[in-house]
């Protein structure tokens, strides 16, 4: 008996540290996030904004195809939203998906986190208030033990506001002094590179990607950088 009690609170442990796990994150070519992907457990799929919306949820499929992109399919589990006579910042939201629910921030919390996704399952979301830099106000601060950390106006032209790291995982772009055809695109994505043809090579590739690959796998996390 106690070996099954020991078995059945190890499974829920597994399920709640899993909640949180980063499997994809969509950026473009001049470091906007499009979306960062939340596998949870099931095999359900959350699609966040860098400011704390969940855009897309479902199940992950994956094409046969090396490097595809993947799709959500809708779940056809348990999925519940609030109600009208919830808070009115995430009245109607997404509540439940499977066994995972979700809070949010409510109209009585900091005004720069109002609305956002608060937990999902024992994982906090936290984000920059009022009181950082501008640049950075509402954006994620971290998911779970996961930091988020963004170039401020104090940085290049070129890289403010956008994301300087993940957990472990830095980010650098070309800066606004460089050639005009990649200025503030993608230079590294930890120890990916990315190349971009200049100016003043053929015209019509200006800006093109020369060198590095659309799809990385970087610290466990896949990256999809989109032109």
């Amino acid at each position: 008996m106690k070996k099954v009690s020991l078995a059945i609170a190890f499974s829920l442990v597994m399920v709640a540290g899993f909640a949180q796990k980063i499997s994809r994150i969509n950026i473009s070519q001049t470091g906007t996030i499009q979306g960062i992907y939340l596998l949870l457990d099931d095999n359900v799929t959350v699609n966040l904004s860098v400011d704390g919306n969940i855009s897309a949820y479902g199940v992950e499929v994956y094409s046969d195809r090396i490097n595809s992109m993947s799709r959500l399919d809708p779940y056809p589990g348990r999925v519940e939203n609030y109600s009208q006579n919830d808070n009115e910042a995430f009245r109607g939201k997404l509540k439940y998906i499977g066994r995972n629910v979700i809070t949010y921030y409510g109209t009585y919390d900091n005004e720069a986190y109002r609305g956002k996704v608060k937990t999902i399952g024992n994982q906090t979301f936290e984000y920059y208030s009022n009181f950082d830099d501008p640049s950075v106000k509402g954006k994620l601060k971290n998911i779970g033990p996961t930091p988020f950390s963004w170039y401020t106006s104090f940085d290049n032209e070129a890289f403010k506001g956008k994301v300087r790291s993940i957990g472990n995982t830095s980010f650098a772009y070309y800066a606004s002094y460089e050639d005009k055809a990649y200025q503030g695109k993608i230079r590294t994505i930890g120890n990916a590179n990315w190349t971009y043809y200049a100016s003043f090579e053929k015209r019509e590739y200006a800006g093109m990607v020369k060198s590095g690959s659309q799809f990385q796998t970087i610290n466990g996390i896949k990256f999809f950088v989109q032109n």
